[in-house]
């Protein structure tokens, strides 16, 4: 039977450790390096490692598993960091649109309305037959997308609350995939929809949801030159809805993507990099999230999880 040497309390570089009185000054130093090391990670000191990690025995394992967790915290702890920067930096930079935004739409919604005004009045007294109505006809658009480019801004700047209800997922994005539909009938793209008529109600805005869906099919009727499909799929997952938007588009480089959903980040020449920003902060508000994953050439796949309960999603945020 094997018998414990006795330990006796030592004090090494400020640190109270216990060692074995016999069986080897080998061991006594192991242990004294090994308690030490461990105080210093607890008192945040990531930089740390054993000097027995390199000995082929027991011992040797034990250095070398010491370390590696260490290098994990340090690595773990590194990417806290960098989450906790991107998201200050996102703070920073909408607290700036918010001001932005508010100055805008007074310097130009109100001559907007005044020069909507005049096109109205234009417009009527003009004769049936006369060239101009086609050119009132497209300045009544260009002041419709410059109204709509105001909305977004607003919008992503001063995001109006959920008005979270439980109601049918199905029938929400359904209205979106019927509406993008509309518009591509004289297009060769096929928009597909897989409906999951066991999903629960899901505590959601219907109409802030119906926009993230509308910004995300007209994405991706966007990005297909020519023929095309467009599934969108809902289902659970992990216990959350779930919505998959896969479009058979051009996709987006690897260089691009960490970006889309920065407000003003476009890659379009008519996009207002508005639409992909206000999607993943109506998402985050119902304490869901929005992922994308694309290869050039084949597509892009959009997945957005919404938590069926609004609740329940916040008390486990907080």
């Amino acid at each position: 039977m094997d018998i414990c040497p006795p330990l006796i309390l030592l004090q090494e570089n400020g640190y109270k450790v216990l060692a074995a009185t016999n069986g080897g000054d080998d061991l006594r130093l192991v242990m004294v390096e090994l308690q030490g090391k461990i105080v210093r990670v607890g008192e945040g000191d990531l930089d740390v490692t054993v000097g027995f990690a390199n000995r082929n025995d027991e011992i040797g394992d034990l250095g070398r598993n010491f370390n590696h967790m260490v290098q994990q915290l340090c690595e773990s702890r590194e990417e806290v960091e960098r989450l906790h920067r991107a998201q200050m930096s996102r703070a920073q930079c909408l607290a700036t649109l918010g001001e932005l935004a508010t100055g805008l739409a007074h310097e130009i919604r109100n001559p907007l309305a005044g020069i909507a005004g005049v096109i109205e009045i234009v417009g009527r007294d003009l004769p049936v037959t006369s060239p101009a109505r086609a050119v009132v006809k497209d300045v009544r658009l260009e002041i419709a997308q410059i109204d709509h480019i105001l909305t977004d801004l607003l919008q992503t700047a001063r995001p109006r609350l959920p008005e979270v209800r439980p109601s049918d997922l199905n029938t929400t994005v359904e209205h979106a995939a019927m509406l993008v539909r509309q518009q591509v009938l004289s297009r060769p793209i096929r928009i597909e929809l897989q409906k999951d008529p066991n999903l629960p109600t899901v505590e959601h805005d219907s109409g802030q949801i119906h926009q993230v869906l509308l910004n995300l099919l007209l994405n991706a009727v966007q990005a297909i030159d020519g023929a095309g499909v467009i599934r969108v799929e809902i289902s659970l997952l992990n216990g959350d809805a779930a919505i998959t938007v896969v479009d058979t588009g051009r996709g987006i480089a690897p260089e691009h993507l960490p970006n889309i959903f920065r407000p003003f980040y476009t890659t379009k020449t008519n996009g207002t990099g508005l639409g992909l920003s206000l999607a993943r902060q109506i998402a985050e508000e119902h304490h869901g999230r929005i992922e994308v994953t694309s290869k050039v050439g084949k597509g892009t796949r959009f997945l957005v999880v919404l938590p069926l309960q609004q609740a329940t999603a916040q008390g486990a945020a907080s």
